[in-house]
């Protein structure tokens, strides 16, 4: 496969949400911590939510409902677990996340260069835009996708294609800003460059193991890898 090189130009940065911009894991943790208590079954630990969290609600759930990656719930459990959590998450979704360090300062550079941004998320769509509000970063995306905006999610690339259509945007001009495996395989899919961050989910796995085009340790240093001001 023919890797995309980064385009120093960037006219359009697709984000992902949950590990690159905000530690949404708090309001997760607690969230499903509630959930299992409601349902009589044994809570699960943050670092156990840490390493569960990317491949959308449905699958999170189901790993907290069996304590495994791979468990297979019961499906009137999981259908039942699945409406508490949403629920219960849709009351604690902005309680205790947080922006990671760099990121207001990072999108802010980004928008002072011009450069048109969009946060493509497997996180239930519904949840998208009151977190964004609540930690103040909402007006730098002209566009969100979540993982119930489309028929397909993250690996698939067909979030960052749909992206690329709704701006009529070049691959050559895009660029993926993302924390796991899921975003590099969904910009290699889409042909697209992808850049990572170190600190987010990706299953416990060091992201640099997936091979993404760079790796930077704040958003802050996107400035040193494209042609923008820091």
């Amino acid at each position: 496969m023919t890797f995309a090189p980064i385009p120093q130009h960037p006219g359009l940065m697709l984000f992902d949400l949950d590990g690159t911009l905000v530690d949404s894991v708090p309001d997760l943790a607690y969230s499903l911590e509630r959930m299992l208590e409601e349902l009589g079954l044994p809570t699960r630990s943050e670092e156990q939510v840490r390493l569960w969290v990317g491949n959308g609600a449905a699958r999170l759930v189901g790993r907290a409902l069996t304590g495994s990656m791979d468990g297979s719930p019961e499906k009137a459990l999981l259908e039942r677990a699945l409406a508490l959590f949403m629920e219960l998450y849709g009351r604690h979704a902005c309680d205790r996340s947080r922006l990671y360090p760099g990121v207001l300062e990072g999108l802010e550079s980004l928008r002072k260069a011009g450069i048109r941004m969009a946060c493509v998320t497997n996180k239930p769509f519904c949840f998208i835009e009151p977190l964004l509000q609540k930690l103040g970063i909402a007006h730098y995306f002209e566009l969100s996708l979540g993982g119930d905006s489309l028929t397909r999610i993250k690996p698939d690339p067909l979030p960052f294609l749909h992206a690329l259509e709704h701006f009529g945007a070049k691959t050559t001009e895009t660029l993926v800003v993302g924390d796991s495996a899921n975003d590099i395989l969904a910009a290699r899919a889409a042909g697209l460059a992808v850049i990572c961050l170190s600190y987010g989910y990706n299953h416990g796995n060091d992201i640099r193991d997936s091979a993404p085009d760079a790796v930077i340790d704040s958003l802050t240093e996107l400035g040193g890898l494209l042609a923008i001001a820091a």
